[in-house]
């Protein structure tokens, strides 16, 4: 039997799993390390972590995957990896890191790439970028530029967080276009590395990695990788991807109309499209997507919700419920529209959806002597469900017509309410498939072969958990969504 490894580097933890190589079967999957990692914030708003952690936990997860599963070195075959987007890691002439990470949440550049955005122009970032610079891998590198010069006089190269984990197993420096997407290094218009921005922010073209394809052969596990992390020398990286991708292509969603959702702590829509547009740059973010090609371009339009899941936990943590299970029974006694009670659900900072404004979670129209525990449940689970709508409704207006939409088995979609309230406004089908973004990227090893096809099969065997239809009564969900959104736009006017 031979194996194909996956490795997703998270900022909380990493995963590692193995996956049968012919018929993509998973075989497990381990945590690393068992708690939270940790995350160094030396100010306010900022976030670092030290590069060679992940690799610490990475080589520690490998050992515990053959152990538990009895694999040895030789049988592993193919590595791919996804990884944290936005993360800057700088190294010196011997490949070592110069200093922690600055990883995505790290918002010490917001104001670095605003006025980028502004002194560029945003027609041209649009047209260019797809993107404003704002808070990206490019952005922070300028930071370092402008308060390490120290530092920055000693980097070889940059590299994303999946090109440093790539590096440490073959000695090879490398990335992809859709890695460079996702720092603002790629110009869609000329496919070609971002030399305008480059040069405004003064960085020197000579730092950025060799481009290879998202699939095929990147690099090649050496000696020195094959000592620390236990795959065998000569074991090809097959793939590398962020995690945003990664996780669209581990629920097959490659083609123009496919939508690739999640809903744990925040929500991201994630959803491909040919069209090259940038209209709502400042509110969506877009990427070259893991099946990128100058040729033949598709774009991941990624629009992030951060008040989803946490919002939810909050209301767990301190209603007196015993768990989720118990909150969607309570939910589901209340009719639709929560009798209602309407919940914005923005209480976990800025929403880029809503132009960064920070607008709070707000509970309204709440009778003291009508309603219960169950009405806040509901309400909760539509007020992120309308958001979810109201994030599609963004992308729509981007160009973005789903055809299907398929989510992770996570928290969210795991409630028939919110998933049902989700189909029935976009009236389109949602398909739930229990996988994870390691699962995904270790049988995206199989796709240097090229056929995506068997792929997707792969999936449909293995993860398909069910499939939401849209309710034929969509009349209720419409005008409970107009309330709320007429609540909304209230909130946005008087912020």
């Amino acid at each position: 039997m031979s194996y194909h490894l996956g490795i997703d580097i998270g900022s909380s933890s990493i995963k590692a799993a193995l996956v049968d190589s012919e018929t993509g079967k998973s075989l497990g999957v381990v945590q690393e390390p068992k708690t939270e990692m940790s995350m160094q914030a030396v100010k306010n708003g900022w976030a670092e972590q030290d590069p060679n952690d992940w690799w610490l936990h990475i080589c520690n997860a490998i050992k515990e995957l053959k152990k538990e599963f009895n694999v040895t070195s030789t049988q592993i075959d193919g590595i791919g990896i996804s990884y944290q987007m936005h993360g800057l890691v700088v190294v010196d002439k011997a490949g070592n890191p110069l200093r922690k990470s600055i990883i995505w949440c790290d918002s010490r550049a917001v104001t670095i790439g605003n006025d980028a955005f502004k002194a560029i122009g945003e027609d041209k970032c649009a047209a260019h970028l797809l993107n404003s610079p704002a808070n990206f891998t490019a952005s922070k590198l300028k930071w370092v530029k402008d308060n390490e010069p120290d530092v920055y006089s000693k980097i070889h190269k940059f590299m994303l967080p999946g090109d440093y984990i790539a590096y440490k197993f073959s000695d090879t420096i490398n990335t992809t276009i859709s890695g460079l997407s996702e720092g603002m290094f790629w110009d869609f218009k000329n496919d070609t590395v971002a030399n305008f921005l480059l040069e405004h922010y003064g960085i020197n073209q000579a730092l950025v990695p060799d481009i290879v394809p998202t699939f095929g052969i990147q690099s090649i596990v050496d000696k020195k990788g094959e000592a620390e992390s236990g795959v065998a020398a000569g074991t090809p990286i097959y793939y590398r991807a962020g995690d945003q991708p990664n996780n669209a292509l581990s629920l097959n969603v490659f083609n123009p109309g496919e939508v690739a959702a999640t809903g744990g702590t925040s929500g991201v829509v994630y959803a491909v499209t040919d069209n090259l547009s940038g209209k709502e740059s400042t509110r969506v973010n877009n990427f070259a997507h893991v099946n990128y090609t100058k040729s033949n371009p598709k774009i991941g339009k990624l629009l992030n919700i951060n008040g989803a899941g946490i919002q939810y936990r909050w209301l767990l943590n301190n209603l007196d419920v015993g768990s989720y299970e118990d909150m969607n029974t309570l939910a589901s006694e209340i009719p639709v529209g929560s009798d209602g009670v309407c919940l914005l659900p923005f209480g976990n900072g800025a929403e880029r959806m809503l132009n960064n404004k920070e607008i709070g979670t707000r509970l309204v129209h709440v009778n003291l002597n009508n309603h219960n525990k169950g009405h806040l449940c509901r309400a909760a689970l539509e007020g992120i469900a309308f958001s979810f709508f109201y994030g599609m409704e963004i992308l729509k207006s981007d160009g973005i017509k789903a055809s299907v939409i398929r989510a992770g088995n996570d928290n969210l979609f795991r409630s028939e309410i919110f998933a049902n309230t989700v189909a029935t406004l976009i009236g389109q089908e949602i398909e739930i498939y229990n996988t994870t973004g390691a699962i995904g990227a270790a049988r995206a090893a199989n796709l240097h072969k090229g056929d995506f096809k068997a792929f997707g099969k792969v999936i449909m065997d293995n993860d398909h958990v069910m499939t939401f239809k849209p309710l034929k009564d969509k009349t209720p969900y419409v005008k409970a969504y107009n309330t709320w959104k007429k609540e909304l736009e209230l909130a946005l006017h008087n912020n």
